[in-house]
């Protein structure tokens, strides 16, 4: 067996997330790969349900990671299985290091179904107690982990960043354009990302209700799938107002130009184990309203304005509308955000990632 000075490793990845429309975890995976691509001492195994088959012949991610990926990452004999999504496969005998993102899932068990939650339950409580490494993306996330799990694992930190993609260098013909595609005529506040009840989107909108009085051109895009739970029916909520655009997802290559495009990029959240949208608005150049909770405070630094009680749809209102009616506040906040991005950087947290899989190799 080669030396671990020589890096001549093995290493697998689970990537089952990168079938899927591009979540944060995707986002996440996505952005480790294209640097570890230039990684010549390391040969990389990709794993997903297109490429394990299982010998059902069901299509089950279920089957697919309790059964199919163990035994094909053992089959090739991997020094090292790299879990990006939270959790462990049940029955696995090769080496695993996981990234837990956040454990919403214990401590918020009322945003989740039963087969979730219990999914979440059993799956991350044994990756932590069988992996040596966990990665955790915020200093909140880890003290979580230690605080719900009695774990032997080293728990590292290795925080996101913003694509380099994501900047503030705006093309306003291409905006017009990306505007005219989503059907915004106007000024607009923009929220994107997977619609929960912890990121208040229900509040944003009877917030946004309220300032139309005051700015009746304005215009909010929600972008984000609705799985509120228990479901609070957003598309319905929404239909009388014209002034409120939904849709689902917006396409990849479209959401630089969104967030550059908006006043205000609002994400209301009471929970994230980092939270990402914010910080690629701020490198667009665009003012961010969101609350110092959980994580949220670590990507926001020093920034200059936030929502304290997300609950409360008036100060909502509020701080939108003084955002919106200070000029000088405007630009700080935009000078702030730049600041505060070049504190992140993928590059970082690739090298980071893949120099403590290896450190940790064999012993992981």
């Amino acid at each position: 067996m080669a030396s671990v000075n020589n890096y001549n490793k093995k290493i697998g990845i689970d990537c089952h997330v990168l079938d899927k429309t591009r979540t944060g975890v995707a986002r996440y995976l996505s952005n480790l790969l294209g640097y570890w691509k230039n990684e010549k001492n390391t040969e990389f195994i990709f794993y997903s349900m297109q490429n394990v088959k299982n010998p059902f012949k069901i299509k089950s991610t279920a089957l697919y990671y309790n059964f199919s990926l163990p035994r094909k990452a053992k089959k090739d004999k991997v020094d090292i299985l790299f879990l990006p999504f939270y959790m462990r496969p049940f029955f696995c005998s090769v080496p695993t290091v996981v990234a837990i993102h956040d454990i919403s899932y214990i401590t918020h068990p009322e945003w989740f179904n039963l087969y979730h939650r219990l999914a979440y339950k059993i799956l991350v409580r044994r990756a932590v107690k069988k992996s040596k490494v966990i990665f955790a993306c915020s200093e909140y996330t880890k003290n979580e982990i230690l605080k719900y799990y009695s774990s032997s694992a080293n728990i590292y930190v290795v925080p996101l960043a913003a694509d380099k993609k994501f900047n503030a260098i705006k093309n306003e013909n291409k905006i017009q354009t990306i505007k005219n595609k989503y059907g915004l005529k106007n000024k607009y506040l923009f929220y994107a990302g997977t619609i929960f009840n912890r990121r208040h989107v229900l509040e944003l909108i009877e917030a946004f209700k309220l300032i139309l009085t005051e700015f009746p051109d304005r215009q909010l895009l929600i972008s984000g799938k609705d799985l509120t739970n228990p479901h609070q029916n957003i598309d319905k909520i929404i239909e009388n107002v014209p002034q409120i655009k939904k849709i689902n997802y917006v396409d990849e290559e479209d959401l630089i130009y969104l967030y550059q495009g908006a006043e205000i990029f609002i994400y209301l959240s009471e929970y994230e184990g980092f939270g990402l949208p914010p910080l690629e608005a701020m490198a667009c150049g665009t003012p961010v309203l969101t609350t110092r909770m959980t994580s949220l405070n670590e990507v926001l630094g020093d920034y200059s304005i936030a929502v304290d009680n997300p609950y409360d749809v008036n100060e909502i209102k509020d701080k939108i509308t003084k955002i919106l009616s200070d000029e000088n506040l405007r630009k700080n906040m935009i000078e702030k955000g730049l600041q505060r991005v070049e504190n992140f950087s993928w590059e970082k947290t690739a090298q980071k990632t893949y120099k403590i899989l290896i450190s940790n190799y064999p012993d992981v």
